[in-house]
């Protein structure tokens, strides 16, 4: 068994974590089904292969696993992503390879749908993240569908922000949120809020500088808030 990293109480029941490895995968393989399955919107989650798992497990990044009674009960990952056209760097705008080298996909989160209300997503992104070398990387990114509200509560609350907005896997939307690790984002005080629904306004805001800091509910919409960077930090 894996070094035991956290241990810890969900009300009455007790967990720990660990890093995930290869023996792990049935497991991991199952829990991803049963959230798919879950799922009202099967688009919001973009699963991951077999073959993505395996690549991730075999060093080429990191999962952690939160545990009860020696069953995977959710998980979350870190990749270290190929150098390909697709990649999420170019898309913020890193262009030199030693740049986009030095790059982290936050990948897939999951968590069973018996123990979501207990802010697992939250405790894995605070350990995980400390798991960093930041002396190998200089920025962590993630992908979201517009309207998946918790994804993206989620990246706010790691502090990250929305640096674009493109399709990616094959034609799908998704907002590009990225983390520096090595640098504040300094932004301007003012503030413009846009519909989330108004996508080219959004990808004009981003391409004049602007990233996205903030979402809220208002009269069943949401909202997107965005404030231009003084220094985007993605140079």
């Amino acid at each position: 068994m894996c070094e035991i990293i956290e241990k810890g109480v969900l009300k009455d029941i007790v967990y720990y974590v660990k890093k995930l490895k290869m023996s792990d995968l049935p497991q991991i393989l199952a829990l991803q089904q049963a959230v798919v399955n879950s799922l009202p919107n099967q688009e919001t989650l973009q699963p991951l292969t077999i073959e993505e798992f395996q690549y991730i497990l075999q060093g080429n990044g990191l999962m952690i696993g939160v545990f009860v009674d020696e069953q995977l009960i959710a998980f979350r990952a870190l990749l270290i992503p190929e150098l390909d056209d697709q990649g999420l760097g170019k898309d913020i705008g890193l262009v030199d390879e030693a740049d986009l080298k030095r790059v982290l996909y936050q990948e897939i989160s999951n968590v069973h749908p018996d123990f979501r209300g207990y802010g697992l997503q939250k405790k894995m992104a605070q350990i995980i993240m400390k798991k960093i070398d930041t002396s190998r990387f200089d920025y962590v990114l993630a992908t979201v569908m517009p309207y998946n509200i918790p994804s993206m509560k989620d990246k706010f609350y790691q502090g990250m922000y929305i640096a674009a907005l493109k399709e990616k896997y094959g034609g799908k939307l998704r907002y590009i949120f990225a983390k520096p690790l090595h640098k504040e984002l300094q932004l301007e005080k003012e503030s413009v809020w846009i519909s989330m629904g108004d996508i080219e306004g959004q990808k004009n805001l981003l391409h004049n500088g602007y990233v996205g800091i903030a979402i809220k509910e208002q009269g069943n919409k949401w909202f997107v808030e965005f404030k231009k960077a003084l220094e985007k930090g993605l140079e």
